[in-house]
């Protein structure tokens, strides 16, 4: 008895460590189809990674490549937007909101055949999401009213997460990528490490062997400045709707190609399988599909994108200029001698349209339409509201003067490997010479615009951020004082995760950052909603930023390949990837 006993225990623990992968379903009426391994997919990469470690550096270009190299505990279904189980195959709420339990998946394991568990959940979020000293860590969402949200293990596969009070955002946000501990253990605090230290992780000379994750790939090799070369990871936890094992591909390769026009060049000569394009280059590819190029050139306005806007800088180091750029007379003066349609037109040939703030038009759980507030093109109304504010005297050359004589004379820091930054800041430039504003332009490569924003070091920037379904999601962005609200840094804290300096906050900002701060605890979906509402009219009319456009996702793939989702995007990550195949 007590042998038979111990034989289905055995069999029971061995069943549980093997249990059955996720199936992949929902894509079915997208036109998805059960695809064949086998083969390589090529991508562009706008730069080399800074890094090969996630959380080391801010930096779009190792995103894409993480994306497909590690997973979170929970991760959207990108043909309904809804959370699904991922890393965490279940999890239970309890009845106040408080506290959130995650059973791990079972059987799942790291690129190299190292077991997964609670113990590369809890070294992740303590050295990594909640460390202040992590440069892409998140520590900001791990406090409500002051109060630290903590983290415990249950058991081997299960972890909790205590709240000081509910949080609706909560369960979305637990997207963030889990890292393997047996291959970071020096980096981590445990081990007698700085908060730090973990920034210096995988650096991109690292050994591609110590490089491994849960994700559909794992890293096979990387050529400084020329390609990062992904492999199927044979450990990958996910099947098709019919059982089949993912990714279907072989390869992912990523070739590193900076110039706009160099990456096309290279899809028309069959060097690259898929690539972003702007609405400007849309029309001669489409022209080429149906010429009978081999290739599809397809177009949607998924919600997710990233939505240039022009920014000042508040704290600008020349005193004078941090004083008009903080007026809000200043920058909706400005705002008139943006020439949206002009640059919706012609930069994206008409493919984009008018930008919401900081909500995508199509989300429609969360926009409030502020078009109105956007105002129309008006060089003449620009003019009267500059004087109006004061700014009325000229020199010779007929730049307006500052008060203190000095010429309103300004540097816009842009992108120039991008296909949309040089022409949107080539218009600006024009149209705010008219109204008496001189702008220097100051190209540098669009993998650095984040890093020069957090720094200071500028006065005028062209950038962008992505939209998410939910508002809490961007928190980091729009709540002033969040690590990315970059254009007025005063009211940012002097350790990341500290209480934000409220007192250097306008009182417009003031309320914006208790209107996060409220939305993130309201459990009251329509009361959340009329929070953000107020927050989208309250940006609208006090510009933190100026949004310009909403650009369509238009890209262009190789009719080798099945399963490419067209209308969810031509984003790598937010597209199901291990679902694509080669035909």
């Amino acid at each position: 008895m007590h042998a038979r006993t111990l034989t289905l225990l055995t069999l029971a623990l061995l069943g549980t460590a093997h249990a059955a992968p996720k199936k992949v379903t929902g894509y079915g009426s997208l036109g998805v189809v059960s695809g064949k391994s086998g083969g390589t997919y090529t991508l562009p990469l706008g730069d080399s990674p800074q890094s090969l470690f996630y959380y080391g550096a801010i930096d779009n270009n190792l995103g894409l490549i993480s994306q497909q190299l590690f997973d979170g505990l929970v991760e959207f279904n990108l043909s309904t937007y809804k959370i699904e189980p991922a890393l965490a195959e279940s999890w239970t709420i309890s009845p106040d909101g408080k506290t959130y339990t995650f059973k791990l998946r079972q059987g799942v394991k790291w690129s190299d055949g190292q077991a997964f568990n609670a113990d590369d959940v809890i070294f992740t979020y303590k050295n990594m999401i909640m460390n202040p000293e992590s440069r892409a860590g998140d520590p900001g969402n791990f406090k409500l009213g002051g109060q630290d949200i903590t983290i415990s293990r249950v058991d081997a596969m299960t972890v909790r997460f205590n709240l000081p009070r509910p949080a609706p955002a909560f369960l979305l946000q637990q997207r963030y990528f889990i890292m393997p501990q047996h291959k970071l253990a020096k980096y981590g605090q445990e081990s007698g490490a700085k908060p730090g230290d973990i920034n210096s992780a995988w650096p991109t000379n690292v050994a591609e062997t110590e490089v491994v994750g849960t994700g559909p790939f794992k890293l096979s090799n990387y050529a400084a400045g020329q390609k990062v070369t992904l492999a199927r990871n044979p450990n990958y936890w996910k099947v098709d709707a019919a059982g089949k094992q993912l990714p279907y591909l072989d390869k992912l390769e990523f070739l590193i190609i900076r110039d706009p026009q160099a990456q096309v060049a290279q899809f028309l000569a069959g060097n690259l399988d898929q690539l972003n394009i702007t609405g400007a280059q849309f029309p001669d590819l489409k022209q080429k599909e149906v010429a009978g190029a081999p290739f599809k050139v397809n177009r949607s306005t998924a919600l997710f994108g990233s939505p240039p806007f022009v920014a000042y800088n508040f704290d600008a180091k020349n005193a004078a200029l941090a004083k008009v750029f903080s007026d809000v007379r200043f920058r909706r003066a400005m705002q008139s001698a943006v020439n949206r349609e002009r640059i919706i037109d012609t930069v994206y040939n008409g493919l984009a349209s008018l930008p919401g703030h900081g909500v995508a038009p199509a989300n429609k759980a969360f926009y409030a339409n502020t078009t109105r507030q956007l105002g129309s093109f008006s060089l003449q109304g620009a003019n009267d509201a500059l004087d109006a504010m004061g700014l009325k005297k000229r020199n010779a050359a007929g730049i307006r003067l500052l008060p203190n004589g000095q010429p309103l004379e300004l540097d816009l820091t842009y992108g120039t490997d991008s296909a949309v930054y040089p022409p949107i800041a080539t218009i600006l430039q024009s149209d705010f010479a008219k109204v008496g504003v001189k702008v220097n332009l100051k190209g540098i490569l669009s993998s650095r615009l984040l890093a020069t924003g957090q720094s200071g070091d500028w006065e005028m920037i062209l950038h962008a951020f992505g939209d998410q379904p939910d508002p809490e999601l961007r928190r980091p962005i729009w709540q002033p004082g969040g690590s990315l609200y970059y254009w007025h840094r005063a009211p940012q804290p002097a350790k990341d995760g500290d209480p934000a300096n409220t007192a250097k906050m306008a009182p417009w900002e003031k309320e914006i950052y208790d209107i996060f701060n409220k939305a993130a605890v309201e459990p009251n979906a329509a009361t959340r909603k009329a929070l953000y509402t107020r927050w989208q009219l309250l940006f609208a009319q006090n510009l933190p930023v100026t949004p310009i456009a909403k650009p369509e996702n238009i890209g262009a793939i190789s009719t080798k390949y099945g399963n490419y989702v067209y209308n969810l995007g031509v984003i790598p990550g937010y597209n199901p990837v291990p679902l694509i195949y080669q035909k």
